[in-house]
């Protein structure tokens, strides 16, 4: 039998939502790390072309020079190939620099471990609350029934948004970076961002009279008027930012943490039986489902990045999740192992953009694994698990499933 050709990446089509649920996309990977570890995509449909970096070592060397390689001009393909973000250095994941860090260090105080503690709490209950329905259900879609309200929740309480107009929140905030179709109308994104960042407007707007609060937005406020001096532009695009970032993610990764424990029933008994260590397992979660496949820089100034010579202007994009399965940095990497140790997977991103949220969502995804291993003794997929369509997220939009309850099962 003669091998199976891999495909290269003049026959790969990176902005198409489609490739990124091709089957052949890790083979694909490994041949871009070992060959062209920084390749140039070809321009599509009047779109510039960009660079490709597969590699964690590369990937890791862009996400840490933003002097090099700046996000002011935009994040992801969606932007950049379009003209860039309108929200360049208003909005934190947009911006570098002196002031980038300064509203960043005000910012991650909500993040504290004494921030986070009452909220902990509230997580754990009510992660036990959701799954605890949805065992004695009888079954469920836990990317519908479960996964959007832990996520969601938390950011919002950090946010201090009122729970009336959570729903709406939700629901624009799933359609703003990904869809459930493959041929998906860029409008409805288009209308759903805007919704959100109307909301944010209106939300500025009652809340410009209050205190400052510890909240999120509360911080934010408290800037406009100390010596930061934010304009209502980056109050709003930072809000809209923290929910999206907060939420989208996060979700995908719960919905992906329950699925790979289905199909991996020795790491599930194991997590039964006590016998690993869940912090370190949520580590190895979040590189495996890789919830942000992608993200884009700038290059300032003409620069070599490997072999490749980067002009000024190009446009740079780093693939975590082609970083985060390269066998150079993770020993065995298309292998789920709950005790891998290091692991330094990007899936937060890296360097000054590090992920603001994440001991929040490593909260989140904690007491999940607290809650099934309680309160479930088998974890049954029931119907087709269902992939969102995106360039930019990784995921299930759906996930039909059964949680026999502990006692049953035979255990």
């Amino acid at each position: 039998m003669s091998p199976t050709r891999v495909a290269t990446l003049s026959e790969v089509d990176l902005t198409d939502p489609a490739t990124h649920l091709r089957p052949d996309l890790a083979d694909f990977w490994a041949r871009q790390r070992a060959e062209r570890p920084v390749a140039w995509h070809p321009p599509v449909g009047g779109r510039p072309g960009f660079w490709v970096v597969s590699p964690h070592g590369l990937a890791t060397e862009v996400y840490r020079d933003s002097a090099r390689f700046t996000s002011e001009r935009g994040n992801v393909l969606a932007t950049l190939l379009h003209g860039g973000d309108s929200a360049g250095g208003r909005m934190l994941a947009v911006s570098d620099g002196t002031r980038h860090r300064q509203i960043r260090r005000e910012l991650l105080k909500s993040f504290s471990p004494a921030n986070l503690a009452s909220l902990r709490t509230r997580v754990r209950e009510a992660m036990r609350g959701l799954v605890a329905r949805a065992v004695g259900s009888g079954g469920c879609d836990f990317a519908v029934d479960v996964a959007p309200h832990i996520p969601l929740t938390a950011i919002c309480d950090l946010l201090d948004i009122p729970v009336a107009d959570r729903d709406e929140l939700f629901a624009n905030a799933s359609t703003a970076l990904a869809s459930q179709e493959q041929h998906a109308d860029e409008l409805e994104a288009t209308l759903a961002r805007n919704g959100l960042l109307f909301y944010f407007t209106k939300l500025r707007k009652r809340r410009a009279a209050a205190p400052a609060g510890d909240d999120l937005v509360g911080r934010l406020v408290g800037m406009t008027r100390g010596p930061l001096a934010l304009t209502d532009d980056e109050l709003v695009f930072n809000c809209y930012s923290l929910l999206l970032g907060g939420d989208e993610t996060t979700r995908l990764a719960l919905i992906g943490t329950v699925r790979a424990l289905a199909e991996h029933p020795d790491l599930w008994a194991r997590l039964r039986a006590g016998d690993l260590d869940r912090a370190v397992f949520v580590e190895e979660l979040l590189r495996w489902t890789t919830p942000a496949l992608h993200a884009g820089r700038v290059a300032v100034t003409d620069t070599v990045l490997g072999d490749a010579p980067v002009r000024a202007g190009d446009v740079v994009t780093v693939w975590n999740n082609s970083a985060n399965f390269d066998g150079t940095e993770f020993a065995d990497p298309h292998r789920l192992d709950p005790d891998r140790t290091p692991n330094r997977h990007l899936s937060f991103a890296y360097g000054p953009h590090f992920c603001l949220g994440a001991a929040l969502a490593r909260i989140e995804l904690v007491a999940l694994l607290d809650a099934l291993a309680d309160l479930v003794a088998e974890i049954t997929v029931t119907g087709e698990p269902k992939p969102i369509y995106s360039t930019f997220l990784s995921g299930l939009h759906s996930l039909p499933v059964r949680f026999t309850p502990a006692g049953e099962g035979g255990s």
